[in-house]
């Protein structure tokens, strides 16, 4: 029991950075001796100390003996920094207790293995499925070499986005709002359609004191954005606009003026979903949120790109055959074909509902 405890201590660290150590999974170490904590830790940013570093050198040399609660097992290569598990190994601790072993193919229990050649014991799995949820970006990330998609939409409870005149603000009230711009702080990028853009002219930033602000996706095949576009102008995070080939190179280099805007043309004359994805993961943007419009959602529920639905309902009634939906483009001929989801939460946000479901697979 008291090793979950202590676990459960670590959790909440690495949860607290969640969002802002991409493309590096946010970590929480505690160390333990003889009861009390002597040492924490979070890792902070990618290039910067893990959190097994940061612990260690609060504990210095007290941490011989003693009991490290680590959420993701200790690295056992280089990259931007040394090896964790060297530093463990050099700090003579007695025992190591990890909630979830890395997917990472530098990893993937070569910490552990590592760690146990040294003779220091190894306890693994301690409150492993909370890990795993907190991880599960990242494990796909790695795995795929993909960004972890969420698709957000609001909707009324006949399930309409905005009236038949375009009409959408607002549909849902000011908490889910505001739980909105959590999801765009806990993603690395955030991915709309030029029709969002033109019809809007939105910011795509995070309104939340100390909140991170995603780079923003445009999809826009015939380089639509206007140059005043919010998007465009407001240096508050990079902008990268997809175009298709049809674009003509003298219209993209007014863009080139705007320093943190770049324009990235794709070799077909069609956006192509995967297309982008490859990219942004090649870019290590490890998690997207959609929160574009219905063809923006239908091309991802097309190509079968969509992790997680965050799904918002107001208790609003609107009608009308022609009013605007979730999801639009052709959608699924069949039952059989559709997007089976499993229903992972739901919970009430102020008089609106929230439902989150993700990907059966997942």
């Amino acid at each position: 029991m008291m090793d979950e405890y202590y676990m459960n201590i670590a959790l909440q660290l690495a949860e607290s950075v969640q969002g802002q150590t991409s493309p590096n999974p946010p970590v929480g170490t505690v160390i333990v001796k003889n009861g009390a904590i002597i040492g924490v830790g979070a890792h902070l940013k990618s290039g910067q100390d893990h959190a097994e570093v940061i612990a260690l050198k609060m504990a210095g040399k007290a941490a011989e003996n003693a009991t490290m609660y680590v959420t993701l097992e200790p690295c056992s290569h280089t990259g931007k920094t040394p090896p964790c598990v060297e530093r463990i190994i050099q700090a003579k601790l007695q025992r190591v207790v990890i909630a979830s072993i890395d997917q990472h193919h530098q990893v993937a229990g070569k910490g552990i293995n590592r760690l146990r050649v040294a003779n220091i014991a190894v306890e693994e799995n301690v409150l492993v499925e909370r890990a795993n949820e907190l991880y599960e970006q990242f494990f796909h990330y790695i795995n795929d070499k993909l960004p972890y998609v969420t698709l957000k939409t609001a909707m009324t409870l006949d399930g309409k986005t905005a009236t038949e005149s375009g009409d959408s603000k607002w549909i849902t009230g000011e908490q889910a709002r505001e739980d909105v711009h959590r999801y765009r702080h806990l993603h690395d990028a955030i991915l709309v359609g030029v029709g969002t853009v033109l019809a809007d002219d939105p910011h795509l930033t995070t309104r939340l004191q100390h909140g991170r602000n995603p780079v923003r996706i445009i999809l826009d095949t015939h380089l639509r954005t206007p140059q005043n576009a919010n998007v465009v102008t407001d240096g508050q995070s990079p902008t990268w606009i997809f175009v298709s080939n049809s674009v003509a190179k003298e219209r993209i280099i007014p863009f080139t003026a705007y320093e943190q805007v770049e324009i990235v043309q794709l070799p077909e004359a069609e956006i192509d979903v995967h297309e982008v994805l490859h990219y942004l993961g090649q870019h290590e943007i490890t998690s997207l949120f959609v929160e574009g419009g219905a063809s923006v959602h239908g091309s991802f529920l097309k190509a079968g790109y969509i992790q997680t639905f965050l799904c918002y309902i107001a208790p609003k009634i609107i009608g009308g055959q022609h009013a605007k939906t979730p999801i639009g483009g052709e959608g699924m001929t069949k039952i059989a074909e559709a997007l089976n989801l499993n229903i992972k939460s739901i919970e009430k946000l102020g008089n609106d509902m929230k439902v989150i479901a993700t990907k059966e697979d997942n």
